[in-house]
C-alpha cells in the first residue's frame, strides 16, 4: 500500500521561492529600521503594559553584498490555535535559515501547542523529520494546541526549558490571539533580562489577521480556493439537476473575509456578510425576507435551484441575536451549578431560560426551532461563550425561509418549488495542501523570523509585503506586535488583544461583491474555479486571492 500520493511525493520536492533579500542568503541581509509606532488603539494603556516591547520600529530587510557572521542559536517553535495549510512550510523556512546560518544551531518543536514549552515536551526538527512534512498541509509535525501563555508561572517554565535547550529564540507561529501571547512572552522574557527573543508569523484561514505590513495571514489562500472549488462543484450540481437550493455555511467566525473571498471566485446567488448584516442592524426577519424574495423571483422563472453563501459567525452579527446570546452566556455560567436546571426536562430548560432572559431576547428564542434552541444551550467554548460553529445557521434559514415561501405562496407571489440541501465548510480547508502561493508565502515567513532573530530582534510578528508581485518582488521584514493592539473587554476584564480585521464595508472587495451581486441573484453567472493547480503556467498555479489583488490596487492608487 502506497505510503503517500504521486502527487504528494512531487510536493515534497517542491522548492518555494523565497521574497527579494532572503533569496541573496541568510548570512546576507542588512536590517534597516523606520520611525517609532504606536499601538492602534489605547495607547497609554499598552504602552503601560509593554515597556520593554513598545513603541519599536517597523524592520525591513535588504541584501547586504557581503556575508554576516553568526553565533550559535537554539530556536523553539510552537504552532498555536487551529490548523492552516502552510504551517508546515513556515517551520522548514525556520530551519532551512538556521542551519544555513550556522549548522550547529538546533531547532526545537514544542509538541501540542504553546502547553509544550510550559510542560517541556519537545523534539529536535531534523533534516529527515523536516524533509517528510515540505510542503503539506496539517499542523502534524508537532500538533497544536489553544493554551493561552499568560501567566507568570507559565512564563517561569517556559524559562527553564529554555535554559535547559539553550534556546535563544522562540518563534510561535498563530492567529491574533495566539500572537498576543507571544507578545506577553516577548515582554517578559524582556523585562527579566533573559536573552531570549519572541517571534510571531501571522496564521489564520479566517483572514483576520492584517494591516497595512500584514497584507495577507497565511492558509487564507489555500482554504478559500479549496471551498471555491467545492462550492464550484455545487453549482455545477445545481445547475444540472435545477431543483435544490444549496444553503453553504463558510468558516470564520469573527468576520466574513472567506464568505466574501469565495462568493467573488464563483459567484453565487445570494452572500450575506456578518458585517453588514451589523452595520445595516437587520433583523432576522429582514435576512430570511431578503433570501425569500431573490430565492422568490427565481422560482417565478423557473429556476427553483441556486446557492446561497453565510458566515459562521452571522448569529453574531444580527443585532438582536449578539444581544440574546450575550444575555445566554451570562445566564448559563450561573445556571451551570443551578441543580434544578441541570435536572430538568428540555422543554422546562426552555422556560428556565426564557423567564430569566429580558422580554426582547426571551420572544426571540421561543421564535426558534427547537434544534437551534439547543445548540444555543451546548457547553460553552473555554472563553464561556456559545460555540458559534456548532449553530446550523444554515438550517435555521431555511426553515424559517421554508415558513415564509409558504406564506408568499399561499398570497400568490410565489408560484415555484423549493428544495434544500445543507453544507458547513470548514475543517475541509484547514489541512489542504498548500497552494503555491501559500507554500513560498510560508516559508519566506518562516525564513525571515529567523532573519529577524538574527537581527536581535523580539516582539515582532514576520513580515512579508508586495505578495501580488512576484517572489523576487516581495519585501521582507518585521512589525512591532504592540503596533497592532488594543484593549478589549474579555471574560469582564480589560486585556490587550491584537485587534481583528473585519471586512470595510467602504472597501474594494465588499464593493466589488455589492456592484454584482443583483445581477448573481437572479442569473447563473456561476463560476467554476476547479481544483487548486501546482503545476502549469503562472497564471493559473500562482495567482493569489481576489481580495489581496483588489486591496493591494486600491494601495497602489492611493499611494
Amino acid at each position: 500500500m502506497r505510503e503517500i500520493s504521486p502527487l504528494q511525493k512531487e510536493r515534497l520536492n517542491y522548492q518555494p521561492k523565497l521574497a527579494g533579500a532572503l533569496a541573496c542568503g541568510i548570512n546576507s541581509v542588512k536590517l534597516s529600521l523606520g520611525e517609532t509606532t504606536s499601538a492602534t488603539g489605547d495607547k497609554e494603556d499598552i504602552q503601560k503594559l509593554f515597556p520593554n516591547v513598545y513603541g519599536k520600529p517597523i524592520a525591513k530587510f535588504a541584501s547586504a553584498g557581503e556575508d554576516l557572521s553568526t553565533e550559535q542559536k537554539n530556536v523553539g517553535v510552537i504552532l498555536s490555535g487551529g490548523q492552516a495549510p502552510g504551517g508546515h512550510n513556515v517551520i522548514a523556512g525556520l530551519f532551512d535559515a538556521l542551519k544555513t546560518a550556522n549548522k550547529e544551531n538546533k531547532l526545537y518543536g514544542f509538541l501540542g501547542g504553546p502547553s509544550g514549552i510550559v510542560d517541556g515536551k519537545y523534539i529536535e526538527l531534523t533534516d529527515e523529520i523536516m524533509d517528510k512534512y515540505r510542503n503539506t498541509g496539517g499542523f502534524d509535525i508537532i500538533g497544536s494546541g489553544r493554551t493561552k501563555l499568560e501567566t507568570e508561572s507559565q512564563f517561569e517554565k517556559a524559562l527553564e526549558v529554555c535554559k535547559k535547550l539553550n534556546i535563544g529564540a522562540i518563534v510561535i507561529i498563530g492567529g491574533d490571539d495566539s500572537n498576543t501571547n507571544a507578545c506577553l512572552l516577548a515582554e517578559w522574557m524582556a523585562q527579566h533580562n533573559t536573552g531570549i527573543n519572541v517571534i510571531g508569523c501571522p496564521k489564520t484561514i479566517d483572514g483576520d489577521l492584517k494591516n497595512d505590513q500584514i497584507e495577507i495571514s497565511f492558509g487564507f489562500d489555500t482554504a478559500t480556493k479549496t471551498y471555491a472549488e467545492l462550492i464550484g462543484n455545487i453549482q455545477r450540481d445545481a445547475n444540472s439537476a435545477k431543483k435544490y437550493w444549496h444553503f453553504i455555511k463558510l468558516m470564520g467566525r469573527s468576520a466574513s473575509h472567506v464568505c466574501l473571498e469565495v462568493a467573488l471566485q464563483t459567484q453565487p446567488n445570494i452572500t450575506l456578510i456578518g458585517e453588514e448584516v451589523e452595520a445595516k442592524k437587520l433583523s432576522l426577519e429582514e435576512i430570511v425576507n431578503y433570501m425569500a424574495n431573490i430565492i422568490a423571483a427565481r422560482g417565478n422563472q423557473g429556476k427553483n435551484f441556486g446557492i446561497a453563501l453565510i458566515p459562521e459567525g452571522l448569529i453574531e452579527f444580527i443585532p438582536e441575536m449578539k444581544v440574546m446570546i450575550a444575555e445566554l452566556n451570562d445566564l448559563m455560567a450561573n445556571l451551570e451549578s443551578d441543580g434544578a436546571y441541570q435536572d430538568a426536562t428540555q422543554d422546562k430548560k426552555y422556560e428556565i431560560i426564557t423567564s430569566e432572559l429580558k422580554p426582547q431576547s426571551a420572544k426571540l428564542f421561543n421564535s426558534l426551532p427547537s434544534a437551534i434552541k439547543a445548540q444555543l444551550l451546548m457547553d460553552r467554548d473555554p472563553h464561556g461563550n456559545v460555540q458559534v460553529s456548532k449553530i446550523e445557521t444554515e438550517k435555521l434559514l431555511i426553515e424559517m425561509i421554508e415558513k415564509k415561501l409558504k406564506e408568499m405562496k399561499a398570497q400568490g407571489s410565489y408560484n415555484g418549488k423549493f428544495a434544500s440541501q445543507a453544507h458547513f465548510f470548514g475543517y475541509e480547508g484547514r489541512c489542504a495542501m498548500p497552494s503555491n502561493f501559500d507554500a513560498d508565502y510560508c516559508y519566506s515567513l518562516g525564513y525571515n523570523a529567523f532573519a529577524l532573530i538574527q537581527s536581535g530582534l523580539t516582539g515582532y510578528l514576520s513580515s512579508i509585503k508586495n505578495t501580488t508581485k512576484p517572489a523576487s518582488e516581495w519585501v521582507a521584514g518585521g512589525v512591532p506586535l504592540t503596533m497592532m493592539m488594543n484593549m478589549e473587554k474579555r471574560h469582564g476584564e480589560m486585556k490587550p488583544v491584537i485587534k481583528k480585521a473585519l471586512v470595510e464595508l467602504d472597501g474594494p472587495v465588499f464593493k466589488e461583491l455589492e456592484k454584482n451581486r443583483d445581477k448573481w441573484a437572479i442569473n447563473d453567472c456561476y463560476v467554476f474555479p476547479g481544483a487548486i493547480q501546482y503545476f502549469g503556467p503562472s497564471c493559473v498555479c500562482d495567482v493569489t486571492t481576489i481580495t489581496l489583488q483588489l486591496e493591494q490596487e486600491k494601495k497602489l492608487v492611493n499611494v
